[in-house]
């Protein structure tokens, strides 16, 4: 497997201790929380999505074990502006605030509670199981680009993180582009649900989920080197990443960097393991392999 020469590097105007990030969702709704997943060697963590008003979430159950993965459905529960005071004590460390709304109103408001009190801002167009939010605008190209807009233009380093549940990823990443975008992070969850046979109903409370893991890997390479043909900003893969290779795999499909999500929950010291096999100090330039599976 290459290895990488280590140390911080810059995507999408945000400057990171190394190429592996926290994915939104995970240990991600406490300054405690982001500022120990740092601490066990993330170069970068993103929060668990923030909108315009407090939210509960979805009735349980909300999440599932399935093989190769994870189906959930919370719903997008949080505090809302309450959140920024879990901020204070990330002053100057690499922490990305991922926000959602229903309007490029609603997106410009969020992002200005946190505009100077974080590295950056990563817009959800995604989320699977939220009605009026995430994938419902994130399907729309004009909306993309005009929430896209509605926070790139406060001037603060922005990140758009898409659904794969679209025919066509790379023209929503290009309306990402076009409104400003710093980043792309690719992908959220892919759609899925199981049912109890035996209580024969849907096992979530939601019905449908967004399933995360190993299993939808080979999708979010996909979609990552979809994008890197369509787009030139910086792309974030997102996705399945569990080992070192994957993290090269995503980096030669057009990923600049990675986010890690489900296999956090199996093991919080996953980042300090890959980055034990991915980093060398005889190793090569990330930028050598990014995008070089493209002919």
């Amino acid at each position: 497997m290459v290895a990488l020469y280590p140390g911080p590097v810059e995507v999408g105007g945000i400057r990171l201790r190394n190429h592996l990030l926290l994915a939104a969702g995970i240990l991600g709704t406490t300054g405690a929380s982001l500022a120990r997943i740092l601490a066990n060697g993330a170069g970068g963590v993103v929060t668990k999505s923030i909108g315009p008003s407090p939210k509960e979430g979805h009735p349980g159950p909300c999440l599932v074990v399935v093989d190769g993965g994870i189906i959930n459905a919370m719903g997008l529960p949080n505090p809302s502006a309450a959140f920024v005071d879990e901020l204070a004590s990330l002053a100057g460390e690499p922490v990305i605030v991922s926000i959602f709304g229903g309007t490029p109103e609603e997106f410009r408001t969020v992002a200005g509670w946190f505009a100077g009190k974080a590295s950056g801002l990563e817009l959800n167009l995604s989320c699977p199981h939220a009605e009026g939010y995430g994938a419902a605008i994130g399907s729309d190209p004009a909306l993309v680009q005009e929430c896209t807009r509605a926070v790139a233009s406060l001037g603060v380093p922005t990140w758009v993180k898409l659904t794969p549940n679209v025919a066509d990823i790379a023209e929503i990443g290009a309306a990402a582009e076009r409104g400003g975008a710093d980043a792309i992070v690719a992908v959220n969850t892919v759609k899925a649900m199981r049912i109890s046979t035996a209580l024969r109903r849907p096992v979530l409370g939601n019905r449908f989920g967004g399933l995360s893991g190993k299993a939808i890997f080979p999708v979010a390479v996909r979609c990552v080197y979809d994008l890197y043909e369509a787009c030139s900003i910086p792309i974030v893969g997102c996705g399945g990443v569990s080992t070192a290779d994957n993290v090269v795999e995503m980096m030669m499909a057009g990923a600049s960097a990675v986010e890690i999500g489900s296999a956090v929950i199996d093991d919080i010291g996953i980042f300090a393991a890959i980055a034990d096999d991915l980093y060398s100090l005889d190793g090569i330039d990330a930028g050598e392999i990014v995008g070089c599976a493209h002919a």
